[in-house]
């Protein structure tokens, strides 16, 4: 009971234990990798016995009387080594991008899973460096390090056990090295853990800021800061080669000192094999091939363990990830009923009409401390027109944020057609709402696949019709391959605007029940803004919409507008009731109307 106790801290100590539900169906080609690595050490164990017999028997006796057996042993030893050699290898690079593919695979539907709080607290390098560069290290310790480990390890037992075997005098005196090499390893192994943990962190800073050094290069180019970013650059590169080097001393000084312990062997070969080469010279050479044969192994088996407490670090950042929980989850009554993100089990989805209700919600992010909401109450029946106004950064994406489940309440509940929210899956609720996002976004790709992200068997006439009703039709005319045409990566082959209606018209091909806008607008100019609130007008029919709007002209038609503050809802009404209350909306109105009069009076001189 014990050993197993120690056995199982000293896979939970390197964070092996954590890859083990990955390794499983591997097992066979795990297994086989080993038996080969061990068969492929015997084979090199057994090379300097056969010399030994040479030395001793065909020189020492001066007889050939079987060599011709020899010479044939000796051609299927190297026969055998290369086949044992091809298949190690073989399954080492098989298990490598295997299990590569199968950690990132994981890690990335993860991801999917994830709450929209872990995206705005972690950089995209950060969780970049998780995915592709820790999974890669994982992915070559489980199969060449292992599978070198495994033959240096079985190569340096089994040399131990032959010159046991064969004088064990002088091979206890060999291995009364070993506890030197036991005090080195538990003194290098906490430095090392230590600073390679810092390296993989400023890796990740490396990662984030390359990567927003180039999705960020419209803007580094405007606002002339080319030199600053190179600086914070090499700042971060700069501080990633002091730890660098400094790593690399403390390895350098681990493997010095243990090449040191490790020629002790051979030093001592040396000092005492002398007396056996006067009557056995094929001992004598036995001993120095494995005195020889011995330091590579040890050398290798240290940088091993070097790897291994390196590796341990990409081990703990993406299990860190995987065991990451989102804020938003289904229960797994939920799940079992209603399916997940990958399985849904549509069959039991109700149809949804699109009734929602705030009822005693009270609402603070998770990294916040101050209530966004508190004990709020609102009914928004099917097919209602609800607007939400404010100024920049007065909070108003958080009740689209709730109503859409993004987030959920701290207290109270979101009920969608009189039903808590949580009582159904969020793929449920999502595969309802059709959300335009202030900030467009297009995956790579052509147009039509972009559109048909929403609609996978809409037809070229419900595409027509979506692109037309919001004046995309014209931006797909003035592509040269019209709904074939590459829109690159985010959609940056295409203008702001462009991609803006692009988003819209994919957001009505899903036909929703509820339909957000958050600032759908904004980023178009004023006649399509025109053409495009008219299309709003009647694609808000037959549908319950929340429409996020800075420019205040634009939800006048409102059924409900709430008008919000410093996160907090603080008028709501009719358009012409807010401005009869002379409250907060009739600043925001009158100021807004007067800065668009003034604009339009310039512009006419």
């Amino acid at each position: 009971m014990k050993k197993t106790s120690e056995a199982k801290n000293g896979l939970k100590f390197f964070g092996v234990g954590k890859m083990l539900p990955y390794l499983k169906k591997y097992r066979g080609m795990m297994l086989t990798m080993v038996l080969c690595g061990m068969a492929g050490s015997v084979i090199d164990i057994g090379t300097p016995l056969l010399q030994r017999y040479a030395l001793n028997h065909f020189v020492g006796l001066g007889t050939l009387d079987t060599l011709v057996p020899f010479i044939l042993l000796y051609v299927f030893v190297i026969l055998f080594a290369g086949a044992t050699n091809y298949v190690s290898a073989k399954n080492a690079l098989w298990l490598e991008v295997r299990l590569d593919k199968d950690l990132r695979n994981r890690a990335f539907e993860h991801l999917q899973t994830l709450s929209f709080s872990y995206y705005s607290q972690n950089s995209v390098g950060y969780i970049h460096a998780r995915v592709m560069s820790d999974t890669s290290r994982i992915g070559a310790l489980f199969s060449w390090t292992v599978i070198d480990s495994v033959w240096q390890l079985a190569y340096v037992v089994g040399a131990i056990a032959a010159m046991l075997a064969v004088n064990a005098r002088l091979a206890l005196m060999v291995l009364s090295i070993l506890p030197l090499l036991v005090l080195l390893f538990s003194i290098f192994q906490k430095k090392l853990v230590r600073v390679n943990r810092e390296i993989r962190e400023i890796n990740s800073k490396i990662t984030s800021n390359f990567n927003e050094g180039i999705t960020g290069a419209k803007t580094v180019k405007t606002l002339v800061i080319e030199d600053k970013i190179e600086r914070d650059f090499r700042s971060e590169t700069g501080n990633m080669l002091r730890r660098s080097v400094h790593a690399a001393r403390l390895r350098g000084m681990f493997a010095v000192t243990m090449n040191f312990a490790s020629s002790l062997a051979l030093a001592i070969v040396l000092w005492r094999g002398g007396f056996i080469a006067r009557s056995e010279v094929g001992t004598f050479s036995m001993f120095m091939s494995y005195a020889q044969g011995m330091i590579e192994p040890i050398r290798w088996l240290v940088d091993a363990f070097s790897d291994l407490v390196t590796t341990q670090v990409n081990i703990e950042r993406l299990t860190k990830l995987l065991e990451t929980e989102p804020d938003v989850s289904d229960t797994e009554e939920v799940v079992a009923l209603y399916g997940d993100s990958f399985e849904p089990k549509k069959e039991n989805w109700e149809p949804i009409k699109g009734d929602i209700e705030f009822r005693d919600v009270s609402f603070k992010y998770p990294d916040g401390d101050e209530y966004i909401l508190e004990h709020f109450d609102l009914k928004i029946p099917f097919g209602t027109n609800v607007a939400i106004v404010g100024e920049t950064g007065a909070g108003k994406s958080t009740l689209a944020n709730l109503i859409c489940r993004f987030y959920e309440p701290t207290e109270g509940s979101v009920l969608i057609d009189g039903r808590d929210a949580r009582e159904r899956s969020q793929l449920w609720l999502h595969s309802a709402i059709g959300y335009v996002l202030q900030t467009p976004h297009l995956f790579s790709g052509t147009v039509r696949e972009n559109l048909l992200y929403a609609n996978p068997d809409a037809t070229d006439e419900q595409i027509a019709r979506a692109l037309k009703l919001v004046s995309a039709d014209e931006v797909i005319a003035r592509l040269e391959k019209g709904l074939e045409s590459d829109v690159g990566e985010g959609g940056d082959m295409l203008s702001t605007g462009e991609k803006q209606l692009i988003s819209f018209a994919r957001a009505i091909l899903a036909d929703p029940r509820i339909l957000v806008l958050d600032e759908a607008t904004a980023s178009v100019d004023t006649i399509t803004e025109q053409k495009i609130q008219s299309a709003i007008d009647t694609i808000i029919r037959g549908r319950t919409s929340i429409v996020i709007a800075h420019r205040l002209s634009t939800v006048r038609n409102a059924d409900i507008i709430l008008v919000v503050k410093d996160g907090r809802i603080i008028e709501r009404g009719r358009h012409e009731e807010l401005l009869a209350a002379r409250g907060h909306y009739y600043k925001l109105y009158t100021r807004q109307y007067e800065d668009e009069a003034t604009s339009a009076f310039l512009s006419k001189k």
